[in-house]
């Protein structure tokens, strides 16, 4: 007989927004199934999560002392993502698959009622160039990375170091962003620039 239990977690962890819509049949087994896993990764890691907030059990939440990891009420987390601290992630946050964060030394924060699509990086350090040193061998920076509120990156889009994405602004799909974005800004193209407003 399948087993349809183990086909819905799987949809759940790469489509959690169908989480918040579970009928009452459902969360029967899904709230204490993530009831669980939110425990586990908080007595491993130094991770602090809000109300309704769902952890796919294949996304990866690293944050040892120091470089704590914050989520607030109602994000969510999906499969294969990668987290690594420091981070602060607001309020009803999508962080889909596949997406990576690393707060490097400063961190990211991420306002309330962002969207990063599958496969969004952000990535808050940057190896020095020295021309005399191997790359491997290079001092590490790190200025951190802000999302605004109401923040969406598209499919593939990457942030590097340093950058301040202002509220309601979008980098497109496969963008990479270099700059600062001013609110309510459409970005697109490698190096991203102005495309449009909302």
């Amino acid at each position: 007989m399948p087993d349809y239990t183990a086909q819905h977690k799987q949809r759940l962890s790469y489509m959690p927004w169908l989480f918040y819509r579970l009928k009452a049949k459902h969360l029967e087994w899904a709230a204490p199934w993530q009831a669980e896993i939110q425990q586990a990764l908080q007595e491993c890691e130094t991770v602090s999560l809000g109300r309704q907030v769902f952890i796919a059990p294949g996304a990866h939440i690293f944050a040892e002392p120091g470089r704590e990891v914050i989520i607030g009420d109602y994000s969510y987390v999906a499969a294969d993502a990668v987290i690594h601290g420091p981070a602060r992630i607001g309020e009803r946050v999508s962080i889909n698959h596949h997406v990576s964060i690393d707060g490097g030394g400063a961190g990211v924060r991420i306002g309330d009622d962002c969207r990063l699509a599958a496969y969004a990086h952000l990535y808050a350090f940057n190896h020095g160039l020295d021309p005399g040193r191997l790359i491997r061998k290079q001092p590490v920076s790190s200025r951190g990375i802000e999302l605004g509120r109401d923040v969406w990156l598209g499919s593939h889009c990457g942030v590097t170091d340093g950058v301040i994405m202002g509220d309601g602004s979008i980098a497109g799909m496969n963008s990479v962003v270099t700059r600062n974005v001013e609110p309510m800004t459409i970005v697109a193209g490698n190096p991203a620039r102005p495309i449009g407003r909302r």
